[in-house]
């Protein structure tokens, strides 16, 4: 039912200060995140929302329709409507999902027909935490340069439309689950632990696999908005323990973590040890690869140096390119150079067609994952990682460093490691081959061994990661030397997790 109104959301005046406020720095590169209400209130989303639509109607060749979802957190969906209120002020048109994943929004973009989508989901940051996440294009979501079109608009004195935009409730979760099993077909037995940390991803993966034939143990995945047991982060340790635990203790073939808006997987193999997202990728191109030679494969700057060297993927004539870590940068590299895949170490892998249309879905990721258990019946998860040349990685660790000065933190940090380089100075005793500067610093050693210091996208951190291909404890010293040099500056904190 299509409803035209003229003061679409209704809210309490406790909801809202006297003037909108938002936190500036809240505005990521590709996306936007606050701490609520401490960083922005209702007003200030609503104001978010009217810019949003004013941008949406600028857009050349746009039908100015926008879908707007948002996950469980408890309150999400007050958020939502605010930033409903300012869409349909601005003209827009706006369908609302209701509770969905970040993928089921992606999706009904392309079932709805809308050329815009906002999801009100800050993913996998603690409670406390609010953010947003949109896009003017199918597939594609906001980069650095729509972000500041976006602050700029919003600043506008009247971003109000004389015609409202209609409102249309429309929640398509079954047809989004449907579409996403009917490409698969799984004839192998195989009983996969589910970990959703309580998040929204419980309400779609566990019936995905069940309907898909997995005998599927849940973990976690009823909804709780408290997270009670860990936040819904697949690169955490302290989840994927949790979870090879439980793949251990149900004699499991897999085990599948999910974020906390669904669009990343983590897994555990049968043996219940965590193996990194971008070993995970790895196996999975190598798969594709196999199936279309000439295949190429995009991989953010924190992936293991095995994309470059690996054998399969030479043999099939696969092209990689290194591109930089962020969901919405290697989705848009993945559809500018029509490439296979895309894969991000944090969980985050992209699939063109025929697979997917492009964008981001842990689910679809954990069922391309399933689909290479049951190509190889007779290996089982770990005998398929164990064929792959050993590397020791570190896991993701994030010091802290204020939003305001991670940049120039990091720019300080490359020069730093440039001059060494340039001078033949060493890192942890190896000598600095290459330094990659795409995104963030990646200093390549003699020995093979790398580390990467980045600021994050999305949080008040820097990025930390090291591999080395001889030994664990060569990959320590990496980071050690590298950390030598982070501790000098008194605007890096304590990391939320260390080797």
């Amino acid at each position: 039912m299509d409803i035209n109104y003229s003061n679409p959301v209704n809210f309490k005046l406790k909801d809202y200060d006297e003037k909108p406020e938002i936190y500036n720095l809240g505005f990521r590169e590709y996306d936007a995140r606050w701490l609520y209400p401490e960083q922005i209130n209702l007003a200030g989303v609503q104001k978010i929302g009217l810019g949003l639509g004013k941008l949406i109607k600028q857009s050349d060749n746009n039908n100015g329709k926008i879908s707007v979802g948002h996950d469980f957190r408890s309150y999400s969906e007050e958020i939502k409507e605010a930033l409903i209120g300012g869409l349909i002020a601005s003209g827009v048109d706006v369908y609302d999902l209701g509770l969905t994943i970040s993928p089921g929004a992606y999706f009904s973009q392309y079932f709805l027909d809308c050329d815009n989508v906002a999801m009100v989901t800050a993913s996998h940051n603690p409670n406390g935490w609010t953010g947003i996440k949109m896009g003017n294009e199918k597939t594609l979501t906001f980069g650095p340069d729509l972000i500041n079109n976006l602050k700029k608009v919003i600043e506008d004195k009247d971003n109000t439309s004389n015609k409202h935009g209609k409102y249309i409730f429309r929640n398509i979760n079954n047809e989004y689950l449907a579409d996403l099993i009917s490409k698969y077909k799984i004839n192998r037995k195989i009983k996969a632990v589910i970990a959703c940390g309580n998040g929204t991803a419980g309400l779609f993966a566990p019936k995905a696999f069940s309907l898909l034939g997995v005998e599927v143990i849940p973990l976690h995945c009823n909804l709780d908005s408290s997270f009670p047991n860990y936040n819904p982060n697949p690169e955490d340790l302290i989840m994927l323990k949790d979870l090879g635990k439980n793949v251990l203790e149900n004699n499991a073939d897999i085990g599948f973590a999910f974020d906390g808006d669904g669009d990343r997987v983590g897994v555990v193999d049968n043996n219940g040890q965590e193996i990194f997202a971008d070993k995970i990728g790895l196996l999975i191109a190598r798969n594709l690869s196999l199936e279309n030679s000439n295949s190429k494969f995009v991989v953010d700057v924190k992936s293991t140096s095995l994309f470059l060297t690996d054998e399969i993927l030479k043999k099939s004539n696969s092209e990689i390119v290194l591109w930089k870590t962020g969901h919405s940068y290697i989705k848009r590299k993945t559809t500018e150079i029509n490439a296979t895949a895309g894969f991000e170490r944090s969980g985050h892998f992209f699939f063109n067609n025929p697979i997917g249309r492009g964008y981001d879905d842990g689910i679809l990721s954990a069922l391309e994952i399933l689909k290479i258990l049951d190509n190889n019946k007779n290996k089982r998860l770990n005998d398929l990682y164990n064929e792959l040349p050993i590397t020791f990685s570190s896991p993701t660790m994030s010091p802290k460093c204020p939003e305001e000065k991670k940049y120039d933190v990091v720019e300080k940090i490359k020069k730093i490691f440039q001059n060494k380089m340039k001078n033949n100075q060493p890192l942890a005793g190896q000598k600095i081959l290459s330094i990659l500067t795409v995104n963030g610093v990646r200093i390549h050693l003699e020995d093979g061994s790398w580390g990467l210091v980045r600021a994050s996208s999305n949080s008040p951190n820097l990025v930390v990661v090291c591999e080395s291909t001889v030994s664990e404890e060569r990959m320590k010293e990496v980071f050690h030397g590298l950390n030598i040099e982070l501790i000098k500056f008194e605007e890096i904190g304590d990391y939320d997790q260390k080797i």
